[in-house]
């Protein structure tokens, strides 16, 4: 019979642990800001990743409202608009008329930027996190997947 971890706080084992965990997070992160610039720069030359964040979240959810863009990115709105802009004079993005709320308008990806994003997501670059998890058993991909989600739980 095993004993039980000792507290949080008292635990080196754990510490180092957490610590590890912590780290590759780290490498994870630095790996996907520089994926996103590319992507970004692939999408639309000169753009920035920011930008690249909210085209990714019109082309992925939208239709949206830029309000439900303010809420889902936390961004500020006057930011956010000048993003938008950006986003129309490269023929990314378009607005319509929200049916719902005629005060509102629809954020969508034009037939244009769907294209960019579907040939950049078929990229190389894409296909290596898949490649490392195409080697894995699927179980567990699975366990990742729930450990992270509860990670990222609120």
């Amino acid at each position: 019979m095993s004993t039980p971890d000792p507290s949080p706080s008292t635990s080196p084992e754990r510490d180092e642990a957490i610590r590890a965990v912590e780290g590759e997070f780290v490498q994870m992160i630095s790996r996907f800001r520089r994926l996103i610039a590319r992507r970004a720069e692939e999408l639309s030359p000169g753009l920035l990743p920011g930008a690249y964040k909210v085209f990714s979240t019109i082309a992925q959810s939208g239709p949206l409202t830029a309000s439900a863009l303010v809420e889902q990115l936390m961004l500020d709105k006057s930011q956010l608009s000048r993003t938008i802009g950006q986003l129309e004079e490269r023929g990314l993005v378009e607005r319509t008329p929200d049916p719902h709320d005629r005060r509102a308008q629809l954020l969508s990806a034009t037939d244009e930027g769907k294209a960019r994003y579907d040939a950049i997501h078929a990229s190389s670059d894409n296909l290596s996190m898949r490649a490392k998890l195409d080697e894995w058993d699927v179980a567990d991909i699975r366990r990742l997947a729930g450990l992270l989600h509860a990670l990222n739980d609120d």
